[in-house]
């Protein structure tokens, strides 16, 4: 009887585990991207069969991945980037000596404008002094943005924040009606003190108190991946962290150029600033 018993509940579990699997298999969308400025463009470098290639864009490596049995190439574009063709040219043998290249077109793409009005003027026309570190803050960060590592990557990525999408990416923005750079991530709004939490996993390479940005953490998740995390009112990391999805790294503030509570996420793609929505399931109500 105890035979028959474990025969029956290990068939069960064989059977639930199979349904498990197939709902993965199902839900598992292919990264589609969208090839615009802002976006990503997607691109089919071969069969996975083969090393992974190396691929670049210009002059700067590209994030690739294995999907549906393909190498696929993720070119990160920015929002200065131009509507036309473009190349981007990779090598699938060992050595890296046989140069391919392939063809990529850019739609144009127009976003709304978004107008804030702020009470701290050092914000809207910082003096001198605020305007060097300023200049300094934001070359370090380009030093940041250049960071490669060569390993493998998730680009299903999770909601970092239990919160309201406030601001899209991309609003062309002006603080008391004078023009500012567009919008370079995506703002999510929650009470001060929620967690915030990887999106998937990666490596703590920065933190820091910033001048516009506030409280700050920049997070390496491969292959020219970065995620940069901003205006918070605690980090709970430090430089050098390895930590996986789900774990905490800090929790929403308003610290630095602010309106409110809010944590500002922007994701970088071979150094550019990449809509995030195109790597999350689903759009935050």
């Amino acid at each position: 009887m105890t035979k028959i018993f474990l025969s029956k509940r290990l068939t069960r579990l064989i059977a639930l585990l199979a349904c498990f699997s197939i709902f993965n298999i199902a839900s598992a969308a292919s990264f589609t991207g969208s090839s615009v400025p802002g976006g990503v463009s997607v691109v089919n470098l071969g069969t996975s069969s083969e090393a992974r290639p190396h691929a670049r864009y210009g002059s700067k490596n590209i994030l690739v991945i294995e999907q549906d049995g393909q190498w696929t190439g993720l070119v990160g574009l920015s929002l200065k980037t131009l509507p036309g063709n473009y190349i981007v040219s990779y090598q699938t043998d060992k050595d890296n000596s046989t140069n391919k290249e392939v063809s990529i077109k850019v739609k144009p793409k127009t976003y709304q404008e978004q107008r804030l009005k702020m009470k701290q003027k050092k914000y809207v026309s910082p003096d001198e002094d605020q305007l060097a570190r300023i200049n300094r803050e934001k070359k370090h960060m380009g030093t940041l943005f250049k960071i490669w590592t060569d390993t493998d990557v998730a680009v299903d990525l999770s909601w970092p924040v239990d919160g309201t999408l406030s601001s899209p990416f991309g609003l062309r923005r002006f603080f008391n009606d004078q023009p500012r750079n567009p919008h370079s991530g995506i703002d999510i709004a929650a009470p001060e003190g929620t967690d915030i939490v990887m999106p998937t996993d990666g490596v703590i390479i920065d933190t820091g108190d910033y001048y516009f940005n506030g409280k700050t953490v920049f997070v390496d998740h491969g292959q020219g991946m970065i995620s940069m995390f901003n205006h918070m009112s605690k980090i709970a990391v430090k430089s050098g962290d390895k930590l996986k999805r789900g774990d905490k790294i800090g929790e929403i503030g308003q610290t630095g150029r602010v309106t409110g509570p809010h944590l500002h996420w922007s994701l970088s793609l071979n150094e550019a600033r990449v809509d995030p929505m195109l790597f999350l399931p689903e759009k935050k109500k």
